[in-house]
């Protein structure tokens, strides 16, 4: 018997009744939560479990209980969503079979398949319909903590990995007898109501917990525009960023928010409400708004009870059948396509389209826990519909809209047609069949195409050297000459045209447009490697732009990375060199070197005594005063330098009531002590205090916002600890002294500023440092050793977190409308830097 068999025959006799195993309530989600959540190592996960929670809190608004809903992400990456509906239920239910009986909250949070909208009692419509969200979150939590506001009592539960902590245990008489209950923490008195749950993700699941605006910010915009009178609250105490999203106008003022800086070529905007019955019970709510633009892709956005399906389901396909029927229909009724000799498609129908489709039904089906996609039959026949009989009033209504719109989608079929017969041709000619790879691709041998990887190389200097530097087994070389083409402008003709394109088409294997195949790719990972300047940025933008467009799949499965070079190179010697990232690890290197042989004596007093701050212990200090000093210059676009500087010297802002903003700002003028700044107390859209910094330059007076959420936020924090570290801290006779060798430098200072500046300064004395701006500058070893070389290199990933910004961001830079454009750099030219002169 070979060992293999050995293996086998111990792993069958080993096979018995123990092996089978029964995960217990929250255990299993702990378990296996990509069943319930989604992917836990790409943020997909992580940030589901936000969403339960604010659908929630949407199934109370959308019940009518509540119109107010505030997220808050914290400094330690814990987040609190807050609602004022009805409050979780906080009685006892008796019929509980654990012991001692719970409260109706706890049985929430901790039991799966538990919940409210499993009867259309409480909920006619809601998108929590498994009962799964919020005890998902529990289980995935380090901690959770609920608040329920009810009944003029705030009631309290914590939990830690769903597990509730110091549990209450009574015992009540009933008509049964004696029983033990388990209620909620009653907390105190209140007037207000609704529900709070305050969570940490548990690092043990997701690893880095991290939250990301931007992911947070689509998914709030949304609801607001698909439940009119909600006021959402988004704050970012970490950066000290707020959003306040409350937007009207339904799913057609999403539309035209989407569209807000593209050319819309008809003037009104298709939109239609209508309800549907079902049976003699259910209804199906279906709201739909189109509008086409100039651009030649499609923006489709589908909602189920306000949860988004991605992967669309039968609701998209009765809409896009009913949309694709009409239009066709109009077209050929009133011959507007008599001289055309091809058949329209959808796809003609949708190019440049921009389309929200939300739908609100009892108990609808999903393919899964993440909603991702609709299979409930009956809301196709709904949404055609009531979208076929939409569009054609429509149409009828507004004929010089139906004009335009049908001229649209004949051109758009036109240039199909170019499209495919120029496809037809870049086939004969062996260009994009895969025949043969282009000359400037410098292949590697590696067939395995999960193991290979393909650099775009700005110019064919740099291309020249990261060939010579590169691992022939698993990496591939793809010069570009020049600036690719703009494809926000191009269809896909144009495209095929273009010399630059079709290359890196042909190198990828992948094709593009309809044509295209993810399972051609040649490569998983494509790497954009620029220079590091403003042609390096504009390259980079046009290939992103170039793969948004036309090879969506490839961002969208995390193929697409970029480059991260070093910027600098730091020698101490001929022998000894070094590579850092940015900014931040040169103050850090130029600190390690400089701290060496260095003492730091705080007063006359001290350097009598010696009694002198050196190493490790100097070196944490500089680093705590440099941060702060990064901070400052960081906060200095949004809120004035000498304010933040006061904070950092001992200036402390309050905002729990108008006596302390008061001496707040009493604290700051003191600090300042300027006649050309001045402060004003204002209030926001929700009525929270907001301190204004006026500031008098060269006659223009520039106003600055400080918010109340600055005040939690880890920035605030960071500058209130310098000041209590560094106040008072360097006395009357202060000196530094750094002994080099057989000498020694002295410097007297008089304050920690000085001995943070003399420090670098003596440490940039002592190394040879160069500042890259092109790959050019770097030979192939270089090259290899920093951007090239898996083991020592940056990469970073492309990721789309936002489809409705990200969208907007490549129409505002890359477009052809002008004001856009203008107005993003007027807005964005406080935070750009490192821009060439």
């Amino acid at each position: 018997m070979n060992e293999i068999q050995k293996n086998n025959t111990t792993s069958v006799s080993s096979y018995g009744s123990d092996a089978i195993q029964v995960l217990e309530g929250l255990e299993a989600v702990r378990k296996r939560p990509g069943m319930y959540i989604g992917d836990t190592s790409d943020g997909t996960g992580l940030h589901h479990l936000v969403f339960e929670v604010v659908d929630n809190s949407i199934d109370e608004a959308l019940a009518g209980y509540a119109n107010q809903i505030n997220v808050t992400i914290y400094p330690d990456n814990s987040i609190s969503v807050v609602d004022n509906g009805r409050g979780i239920p906080t009685d006892v239910k008796l019929d509980d079979k654990h012991e001692p009986k719970r409260s109706a909250a706890e049985i929430a949070l901790t039991e799966l398949h538990a919940g409210g909208k499993f009867n259309q009692n409480s909920y006619k419509v809601s998108g929590g319909l498994h009962g799964v969200g919020v005890s998902c979150v529990n289980a995935l939590s380090s901690w959770l903590k609920l608040i329920v506001r009810r009944n003029g009592k705030e009631h309290c539960l914590v939990f830690e990995k769903g597990v509730l902590q110091n549990r209450l245990v009574e015992t009540v008489s009933t008509g049964e007898g004696n029983i033990e209950i388990s209620p909620m923490k009653i907390l105190g008195e209140t007037n207000k109501q609704g529900t709070e749950v305050h969570f940490l993700p548990d690092a043990e699941i997701f690893g880095d917990v991290n939250f990301h605006y931007e992911v947070l910010s689509k998914r709030l915009r949304e609801l607001s525009f698909l439940n009119n009178g909600v006021n959402i609250h988004l704050t970012d105490l970490r950066a000290g960023k707020e959003e306040i999203f409350e937007f009207s106008g339904g799913v057609k003022g999403f539309v035209e928010f989407i569209n807000r800086d593209k050319t819309h070529i008809h003037p009104k905007t298709f939109y239609v409400n209508k309800t549907i019955d079902i049976n003699s019970t259910e209804k199906i709510a279906v709201e739909a708004s189109m509008q086409w633009t100039d651009s030649y892709s499609e923006n489709f956005l589908a909602f189920t009870n306000n949860i988004p399906q991605k992967d669309g389901g039968t609701h998209v396909t009765g809409l896009r059948s009913a949309m694709t029927d009409v239009l066709k229909k109009y077209i050929e009724t009133n011959g507007l396509s008599k001289k055309e000799k091809f058949d329209l498609s959808g796809e003609d129908v949708r190019e440049g389209l921009t389309c929200v489709l939300s739908l609100k039904m009892p108990e609808p089906k999903f393919s899964s826990q993440t909603k991702d996609k609709l299979v409930s039959s009956e809301a196709r026949p709904a949404v055609e519909s009531v979208v076929r009989h939409g569009l054609e009033e429509y149409l009828q209504e507004n004929p010089a809209d139906a004009k335009i719109i049908c001229q649209k989608i004949i051109d758009a079929a036109r240039a199909r047609e170019a499209a495919r017969k120029a496809r037809e041709n870049t086939r004969r000619k062996g260009i994009l069949d895969g025949a043969g790879l282009p000359g400037k691709l410098a292949d590697c041998s590696e067939r395995d195409r999960s193991l290979c990887e393909v650099f775009l190389v700005e110019g064919d200097s740099a291309g020249g050297s990261a060939k010579q530097g590169r691992d022939r087994k698993f990496q591939a070389i793809l010069p570009l000459r020049g600036k690719v083409l703009n494809v926000e402008k191009a269809r896909v003709e144009k495209l095929l045209a273009s010399e630059q394109i079709t290359t890196l088409i042909t190198a990828l294997g992948t094709n593009i447009g309809e044509d295209f195949n993810i399972d051609k790719l040649r490569y998983n990972r494509i790497i954009i490697m620029t220079d590091a300047d403003v042609d390096g940025a504009h390259i980079r933008t046009l290939l992103l732009t170039l793969f948004y467009r036309q090879m969506p799949q490839l961002v969208e499965q995390g193929h697409i990375y970029i480059a991260q070079p070093p910027l600098y190179k730091v020698s101490v010697s001929d022998k000894n060199s070094s590579y850092l990232k940015d900014d931040k690890e040169l103050d850090e290197f130029l600190l390690n070197i400089g701290i060496k042989g260095t003492k730091l004596y705080l007063s006359s007093e001290d350097l009598n005594n010696e009694v002198a701050l050196e190493g490790e212990e100097l070196k944490k200090l500089f680093l705590e005063y440099n941060d702060a000093q990064n901070v400052v210059s960081r906060l200095s676009r949004r809120i004035d330098h000498n304010v933040l500087t006061a904070i950092a010297s001992g200036a402390q802002i309050n905002f729990d009531s108008d006596e302390t903003i008061r001496d707040s700002i009493q604290q700051l003028e003191n600090a300042l002590n300027r006649s050309d700044i001045t402060f004003e107390i204002v209030k926001d859209s929700l009525g929270i205090p907001v301190i204004l910094v006026k500031r008098l330059h060269y006659g223009n007076e520039i106003v600055t916002r400080i918010p109340a959420s600055f005040v939690s936020s880890g920035d605030y924090l960071c500058l209130t600890n310098v000041a209590k570290t560094f106040k008072g801290l360097v006395k009357s006779g202060a000196v530094i002294i750094r002994t080099k060798g057989e000498k020694e430098f002295k410097k007297n200072i008089s304050n920690f500023s000085e001995a943070l500046a003399w420090i670098i300064k003596e440490a940039e004395s002592s190394i040879k440092m160069q500042r890259y701006k092109g790959l050019g500058e770097m030979n192939a070893d270089q090259l290899a050793e920093t951007t090239m070389d898996p083991s020592k290199r940056r990469l970073l990933k492309v990721r789309i977190e936002d489809l409705v910004a990200a969208d907007q961001t490549f129409t505002q830079l890359m477009g052809d409308e002008v004001e856009p454009r203008k107005r993003f750099i007027e807005d964005n030219a406080l935070n750009a830097g490192n821009i060439d002169t």
